[in-house]
């Protein structure tokens, strides 16, 4: 099959590369509908990664956040038409204890492989899920909830029972995200919101307080954090949070930085707190996170609120209209993809 894949060959430089793919026995051809731009992805359209990095790496169609439907199945078993959200990890094996988007010998779509950026996506058939009951322009948001169903996964796991006060630090769609889970998951906690700017605050409507990082009450205590900034903020998040929460809390780290950051582990050993490492998400993760959507479809409303454009694509020009807006939008740029 003669496919077209829309590749970034340096910063800011998309071709289209024709391809000829091989459609395996067990894959599925998948029509993209809605693309979703991630920081990671834009990280890489504007060339702020490592030199090396981005010469191993491209070229390479960006984006991971992706729902399509399906064009073909060749085994017949999937309908054609059948709306899917299309995960980007790829396992190749099968461990009993570590997941499978913590394998190292797991591949991620837009990470060194191409990702959803094609006219169509050949992918294996265990890599999608079929949804029915969401919106498209929502359901791309999928993945992102994914991994905030992989990170709750864990603080379940590791931390301890007291969860009267639950810190969610930045403000971003991350942020956001992991703030509505948490008050849907625990409807009895006190979700507090810790941001940098009162514009934005405004859209967690749904959350118990927020505060501005630079004006927090002194005596203020949280149970447990999570910490949703990445980048340059990520040190001073995490110290923020080592100050903040009480003895024996854990921390989730959620944010991605390109450099190492330094934290305050005086107090973490002081206070015994537990840092929790959490990256992507798999196919479990993904059937959490459409789970979500279908049992509070009220969540669907509030998620809306952070999709701050939608830009139609027909072509390189419009992919590259889509990313640079999406430098000066607050939340997420969603790409209707008519390629």
């Amino acid at each position: 099959m003669i496919n077209q894949s829309y590749r970034l060959y340096s910063p800011k430089q998309i071709r289209i590369e024709q391809i000829d793919e091989r459609v395996k026995e067990n894959d599925v051809i998948i029509k993209p509908i809605y693309l979703s731009i991630c920081a990671a992805d834009q990280r890489y359209y504007t060339g702020n990664r490592d030199k090396e990095v981005l010469k191993k790496k491209l070229p390479m169609a960006l984006i991971h956040e992706a729902v399509g439907e399906v064009i073909y199945d060749p085994k017949g078993k999937i309908e054609r038409g059948t709306k899917v959200v299309l995960i980007p990890n790829t396992p190749t094996e099968v461990d009993d204890v570590i997941k499978e988007n913590y394998l190292r010998s797991s591949y991620f779509k837009s990470s060194g492989v191409d990702g959803f950026m094609q006219n169509f996506v050949c992918i294996d058939r265990g890599r999608i899920i079929p949804y029915k009951k969401i919106e498209d322009r929502i359901a791309v948001l999928l993945e992102l909830m994914s991994v905030v169903m992989n990170a709750l996964e864990h603080f379940d796991h590791y931390s301890h029972m007291r969860k009267q006060t639950l810190g969610v630090w930045g403000d971003g769609s991350l942020g956001f995200i992991t703030c509505l889970i948490l008050k849907k998951t625990f409807p009895n906690a006190r979700v507090v919101l810790f941001g940098k700017t009162e514009e934005k605050a405004r859209y967690f409507q749904f959350v118990d307080e927020t505060y501005q990082i630079a004006n927090i009450p002194d005596d203020l205590r949280v149970d447990h954090a999570f910490e949703c900034v990445g980048g340059l903020g990520s040190e001073a998040a995490i110290n923020q949070i080592i100050d903040y929460i009480n003895p024996e809390g854990s921390i989730a780290l959620m944010g991605v930085s390109e450099n190492n950051v330094p934290i305050n582990t005086r107090m973490v050993l002081e206070k015994g707190l537990t840092l929790l490492g959490n990256s992507r998400s798999g196919y479990e993760d993904f059937k959490a996170a459409i789970d979500f959507l279908e049992t509070y479809p009220e969540a669907s409303d509030y998620l809306n609120n952070i999709i701050s454009e939608e830009v139609i694509v027909h072509d390189v020009k419009d992919i590259n209209r889509a990313f640079e807006n999406d430098l000066n939008n607050e939340f997420k740029t969603i790409m209707r993809w008519k390629v």
